[in-house]
């Protein structure tokens, strides 16, 4: 048997078939998901208290893969619109929350459909871990933390302070702000879609069998 005959018989999710209906229905499940998900935030030790971890972005990379890059991109702005509500930093973190998503679920989801197989599916996912990373940067650099400046009254000396003062001396030899987002926030951005992307890995494929067993 040949090759491209094993692949076609292969579960591919990008070419999985949902009905309008199933569409809304999937990507509404995996918003309400993700938004009781981003209310669960985890403390991390080697991070200052303001940076905290979540998996509100498990679901949205799972709709990617799962339904379509669209899907994906409704579950990132739906739960940041519904975040608003209780959102402490009027908006402007929902904002950049949303903008990373789009930054992890659009590359990985055009790198996947080049060829649906599993291991395209890996690369796809750190490679779109590595640019969520990336463009966390800038959105850091000119979004999030002027805000905590200018609208938070949170000083830049302050913040670089939380970093200085990270148990073992990890964060001492921070002095900039651009220090600190690549030497500490970059690689959180990244450890935390791979993680969630990880999760994604082992069960989208379950997840589409179970879908496609109801159409």
């Amino acid at each position: 048997m040949s090759e491209t005959a094993k692949t076609v018989r292969k579960p591919t999710l990008t070419t999985m078939k949902v009905t309008s209906v199933q569409f809304i229905t999937i990507t509404a499940v995996l918003t309400a998901i993700a938004t009781v998900l981003q209310y669960l935030e985890i403390a991390i030790p080697i991070m200052p208290s303001f940076v905290k971890f979540d998996f509100s972005d498990l679901p949205a990379v799972l709709a990617a893969f799962l339904v379509s890059p669209v899907s994906g991109i409704f579950v990132c702005l739906l739960k940041n619109v519904i975040h608003m509500a209780v959102s402490q930093s009027a908006g402007v973190g929902e904002l950049c929350n949303f903008i990373l998503g789009i930054a992890m679920v659009i590359p990985a989801w055009l790198i996947y459909k080049i060829k649906p197989t599993k291991k395209t599916a890996l690369i796809a996912m750190i490679v779109g871990s590595l640019i969520t990373a990336a463009v966390s940067l800038p959105v850091n650099y000119f979004i999030t933390y002027p805000f905590y400046q200018n609208a938070l009254h949170f000083p830049i000396d302050a913040i670089l302070s939380a970093y200085n003062e990270l148990p073992g001396g990890i964060g001492s030899g921070i002095t900039t702000l651009w220090d600190a987002l690549l030497i500490f926030n970059a690689p959180f951005t990244f450890a935390k879609f791979m993680i969630d992307s990880l999760i994604v890995f082992f069960i989208y494929k379950p997840l589409a069998k179970a879908i496609r067993k109801n159409n």
